[in-house]
Formats: structure tokens, C-alpha cells, sequence
């Protein structure tokens, strides 16, 4: 019997758009946040689903969200504040876990820190199961298997196509980030680096454009997957003529963190200029927009093997979308491993890359 679904964030931009993915596959999942009329008017919204209240600031109240074979989807955001909470409940209660984090100090958490623990409960945790990052694994992992054994490397690059209108929950974790050390795969291991340590230009549909080095969940799955690789490199090229200044911004921030009472300082600033989730783009402001991904596998020397592209939807429908689609084959039979696992590992190429399909993003070359 396939265990229950919960959405816990229901109310928010991305759990809303994630429960109404779950309603159009047929599925009737559980909606979980802490505003009860919000989550009441949400549930008769989509057909009269059950719902449930939890708040971060008691985790008891999480963790009374699943039980054993259940899927917790998390869309509570900024995840290194508020993650945690459902990770320990879905632990606890052996329940599988998806997240639509894209922050690099979460992701790190979730596979340092929560990864052996879920392995020992025999569940499975799927950080950053939404466009942020799995078009990257999706491209890398092809691009990897098609170039062979002499495929060291790996270059990965995602950009949007067209006007973008973010939402207050991605503004937030962005501007947290800022201030936390990255990492990359270098020479066969995770090292820790900041963000935009790197810029590197792109050819998205004829026209070069810049991108900054990134922490993302394919530093620590690619190399899972495909043990030979020595070096894993991940691009964001959402900041157009900002990447330079950027970049700079980076160095700035993490040698002024370093210094006592400044981060804090700075955090309790960012906190009030940037809210979490403020709503974000409507529908027909994100069907003006599309996701471009590049991926290249190179051998030692740095020669091009293999070149990947997947493109298609924006990354706010895929990763509802995505997340609803995994959280459905959790479910009906649960993930390849336990552990925290790349979104190859818990699923399989084949299915990922159908999964994606489904979602809104594919390859077109």
C-alpha cells in the first residue's frame, strides 16, 4: 500500500504550486503549514484534502506529520533556518524525504550531516529535488555515461531564457547564502570554496553568457554515480552583467563574515530587507521565461567528450511539478537506497530523465 504524501509549506509560493501538481496526477496529498485558515481554504480549494498544522518553532508538531512509509515533501524555506525540523521528522519516523532547497550549506547538511543517519533508518533524503539542482544531474549523468571511462571531469551551467520574476522565498535564501562558504569537487574530493570563486562564459542559443562558480548537490552526487571523476564544475548564470561585481561582492562578504559580530550583524539586515515567501511571479509572467542547462564531460587534459543540453520549462512549474512526480514514485515504491541520495541514485537514469520529460524539462541535444 503506497504511504501518504505531505506537503509541509503547503501555503507558501512553492507548496502551493507543488500540492496543485500532486491534485492534477490524481494523488490527495496531505497539506501541512502553521495558518490553519490558510490551509483550510487551501484544502477546500483543491477537492477537500486533509490537512494538518506544523510550525518549525515546534518540531514536535513536525514530527506528528508521517509516519513509516510515508514522503515528506519540504518546501519551508530559507532551508538553512528552517530545514531541519521535517529532515528529523522524516528520520525519525521512516518516512522518504524530498526538498525544493537550492542553498549550498543545506544541501552540505543534508549529506553530511543527516545522510548517515537516514541510511541507518533505511529511508531515503533527496536534497534539491527541483530545478535547483536536478537538470544538472539530469545533463551531467548523461553526458558522463555517453562519454566513457575517460570522462574526469564534468561542467555544468544553468541559465534562464527571458524576463524572470523571482519570489521572496528564493530572494531570502539567496541573500543568506551570500554569507556561507560553498564547496566544489576538486582533485577526487569536496573542498570548501566561495561562492563565485569562478566565472566562466556560455553559448545559450548563440549568445555568450556568464555564469558563477556554485555550490550544488551535483559536487557531492556526480561523484557518487561515477567514482572517476576528479573534478565537478557548477555554474549559475542568472546574473547577466552582475557576475563580475558579484563575484567581488563574494569575496568581500565571506572575508567580512570571518570577523566577529559582523555576519550577525549583517544576517539581522538582511533579514529585514529580504522576507520569505512573498508570493512570486503568476502564471503567465513565468510561461515568459524558460530553463537552459548545459552539461560537458572532459577528460584529464580538459578536452570536450561529450556536450548535453536539457531545456524547457521555468524552474518554478518544473520543480512543483518534479517534486509531485518523485514524491509519487517514492511513494508507490519507494527510492533505489537509503541515505541521502542524488536524484540518479534514488530513482535511475532512465526514470529521471522520463521524470524530467514529464516535468517540463528534456534534452534537446
Amino acid at each position: 500500500m503506497a504511504g501518504r504524501i505531505v506537503v509541509f509549506g503547503a501555503t507558501g509560493y512553492t507548496g502551493r504550486l507543488t500540492a496543485e501538481a500532486l491534485v492534477a496526477r490524481g494523488a490527495r496529498p496531505v497539506l501541512a503549514a502553521r495558518n490553519v485558515e490558510r490551509l483550510r481554504s487551501l484544502g477546500d480549494e483543491l477537492g477537500g484534502l486533509e490537512i494538518a498544522v506544523a510550525d518549525v518553532a515546534r518540531p514536535d508538531t513536525v514530527r506528528d506529520l508521517v509516519e513509516g512509509g510515508d514522503v515528506m515533501v519540504s518546501t519551508v524555506g530559507p532551508f538553512a533556518r528552517w530545514g531541519d525540523p521535517a529532515v528529523e521528522a522524516a528520520i525519525a519516523a521512516g518516512a522518504h524525504y524530498l526538498d525544493s532547497t537550492g542553498e549550498p550549506p543545506f544541501i552540505r547538511r543534508v549529506f553530511e550531516h543527516f545522510g548517515p543517519r537516514a541510511e541507518k533508518a533505511g529511508v531515503g533524503l533527496v536534497t534539491a529535488f527541483g530545478y535547483d539542482w536536478v537538470p544538472g544531474n539530469l545533463a551531467g549523468a548523461l553526458a558522463l555515461q555517453e562519454a566513457g571511462d575517460a570522462a574526469t571531469r564534468v561542467r555544468l551551467a544553468y541559465f534562464y531564457v527571458g524576463p524572470v520574476k523571482g519570489t521572496g522565498g528564493t530572494k531570502a535564501s539567496t541573500a543568506g547564502a551570500v554569507l556561507e562558504p560553498h564547496f566544489a569537487w576538486r582533485d577526487g574530493r569536496l573542498q570548501t570554496e566561495r561562492g563565485a570563486k569562478r566565472i566562466a562564459s556560455f553559448d545559450v542559443e548563440g549568445h555568450e553568457r556568464p555564469a558563477v562558480s556554485v555550490g550544488s548537490s551535483e559536487h557531492f552526487t556526480l561523484p557518487r554515480a561515477y567514482p572517476r571523476l576528479r573534478e565537478v564544475d557548477a555554474y549559475l548564470g542568472w546574473f547577466g552583467s552582475m557576475s563580475r561585481p558579484m563575484q567581488a561582492m563574494s569575496a568581500v562578504t565571506q572575508a567580512a563574515a570571518k570577523v566577529p559580530g559582523v555576519k550577525g550583524a549583517v544576517e539581522a539586515v538582511m533579514s529585514r530587507a529580504v522576507k520569505g515567501s512573498t508570493g512570486g511571479p503568476t502564471a503567465e509572467e513565468r510561461a515568459r521565461f524558460t530553463s537552459h542547462v548545459v552539461a560537458t564531460a572532459c577528460d584529464d587534459a580538459g578536452r570536450e567528450l561529450e556536450e548535453v543540453r536539457v531545456a524547457g520549462l521555468n524552474g518554478y512549474d518544473y520543480t512543483a511539478r518534479l517534486l509531485a512526480w518523485g514524491a509519487e514514485r517514492a511513494a508507490d515504491s519507494g527510492m533505489k537506497g537509503a541515505g541521502a541520495l542524488g536524484p540518479v541514485e534514488a530513482f535511475g537514469l532512465d526514470e529521471l530523465e522520463a521524470g524530467s520529460r514529464e516535468a517540463g524539462i528534456e534534452r534537446v541535444s
